[in-house]
């Protein structure tokens, strides 16, 4: 049995089975299979049925019969068709629209013009009350106390995951909120706690609009809230067991926690230059 089993870990591809498995790529080599198995037949049952018994090891095994599939997949099917089976969070894009993050941050004096560069940066006021906020919820206990109480959520059991480099808050085995990283809920948090002093009408505001001030903001961070040291902004592409996506990711560099991740578009596109990167 140990010789089985030693066998079959060296076949198995864990990066395509289990969690990672891609379900179109899975369907789509059980079609194959199933084509092939029924042509087989005619000639010959029992190599039929040899052939259908290796088919499903090799896709349970290695999560695909035909060489490349993953690669081909991502490559032919359509993104909207790939987005419906993708289990890695996706970041979302900064819709503007009638609500601009930083023109509500820079009327509240929580952002000015930077001294040396044509850009926004955080007043010095409020980056100070920020990161105060954000050293008092470096206890885990102190994390999820203060997730429960912003949430409003009482009595629940709040539990923390990471899937990829999302980071993931659950209660009771539901998820209730998901960030880039353990340093963007820190960054998230602690901003809560300090905005609704600062942005007139905060209570007025919809939970869209107070995540998207959120989000926002953590665009002018400078100093990483979990490992302290710098952060910088660059574009990436970031595979999941489905597709790829060209994003625009601002992290810390020496611990690389993700603060924000939004979508890539052409350089002069707001959702590039939100990012800092771009034209």
């Amino acid at each position: 049995m140990a010789v089985v089993r030693d066998v079959l870990q060296r076949v198995r591809q864990p990066e395509y089975v289990g969690e990672n498995r891609c379900l179109p790529c899975t369907v789509t080599n059980l079609v194959i299979a199933a084509v092939l198995t029924a042509a087989l037949a005619w000639l010959s049952v029992p190599l039929a049925v040899a052939f259908a018994v290796l088919a499903a090891a090799s896709i349970w095994l290695r999560g695909y019969l035909v060489p490349k599939t993953p690669e081909l997949t991502k490559q032919y099917l359509p993104d909207r068709l790939l987005a419906r089976f993708d289990k890695q969070p996706q970041p979302e894009p900064i819709d503007r629209g009638e609500f601009d993050p930083e023109t509500v941050l820079l009327e509240a004096g929580v952002v000015e013009p930077c001294a040396d560069v044509e850009d926004l940066c955080l007043t010095d006021g409020f980056e100070a009350d920020w990161l105060a906020s954000i050293d008092e919820l470096a206890d885990e206990d102190t994390l999820r106390a203060e997730l429960a109480d912003q949430l409003e959520i009482e009595g629940g059991d709040v539990t923390f995951e990471s899937y990829g480099d999302a980071f993931i808050a659950s209660e009771d085995g539901t998820q209730i909120g998901q960030w880039e990283s353990r340093a963007a809920l820190l960054a998230d948090l602690a901003a809560a706690e300090e905005l609704p002093g600062r942005v007139a009408g905060w209570d007025r505001l919809s939970p869209r609009r107070r995540s998207q001030l959120l989000g926002g903001l953590r665009v002018f961070v400078q100093e990483c809230p979990v490992c302290g040291g710098p952060v910088a902004a660059d574009t990436e592409v970031v595979e999941s067991c489905c597709r790829s996506t060209t994003v625009v990711g601002v992290a810390c560099e020496d611990c690389g926690d993700r603060l924000l991740e939004v979508p890539y578009e052409e350089p002069g596109d707001a959702a590039a230059a939100d990012a800092g990167v771009g034209a």
